[in-house]
């Protein structure tokens, strides 16, 4: 997605037209899409405004993807009891199967024990609580994966 589409979706997201953009920034609708189109691009202090305007950082807005954007609203909006009802691994597991098949080719008394005490020292160390000490262990792993991918 370029510059232009994060723009014009990031507006449409903060429900504002082009003409309220072009009011608030002082410049005319045309110059708000040519901007949205890559005709031209925002100066530096035009980007911040409009980042600001359309509560992102400038990173974000950057960076903005509608996709991501829609499945981040998707999973603050999900609620506890609704997870619950989820087969999370069953769901993962249509797209990477290997999450339904492990089980039947992995020692899992292996690797339980050491695991546990990685969430013990997590909980005694730091005092999470148990789904804490879990998501933090999950984190850990994929900050070594994505580093892994990196190089």
């Amino acid at each position: 997605m370029g510059f232009g589409s994060s723009l014009a979706g990031a507006r449409r997201r903060s429900g504002l037209s082009q003409e309220a953009v072009a009011e608030k920034l002082g410049v005319s609708r045309q110059t708000i899409s040519k901007w949205e189109t890559d005709e031209t691009l925002p100066d530096l202090r035009q980007a911040k405004k409009l980042s600001a305007l359309y509560h992102v950082t400038l990173d974000d807005l950057v960076d903005f993807d509608l996709a991501v954007q829609e499945i981040e609203e998707v999973i603050q909006r999900t609620t506890e009891e609704t997870q619950q009802k989820i087969d999370w691994t069953k769901l993962w597991g249509k797209k990477y199967p290997v999450l339904t098949t492990y089980p039947q080719t992995v020692d899992l008394s292996h690797y339980t024990p050491q695991l546990e005490g990685m969430l013990a020292r997590l909980k005694g160390d730091y005092g999470y609580a148990d789904e804490d000490a879990f998501l933090v262990l999950k984190d850990i792993l994929a900050q070594i994966w994505n580093k892994r991918n990196k190089t």
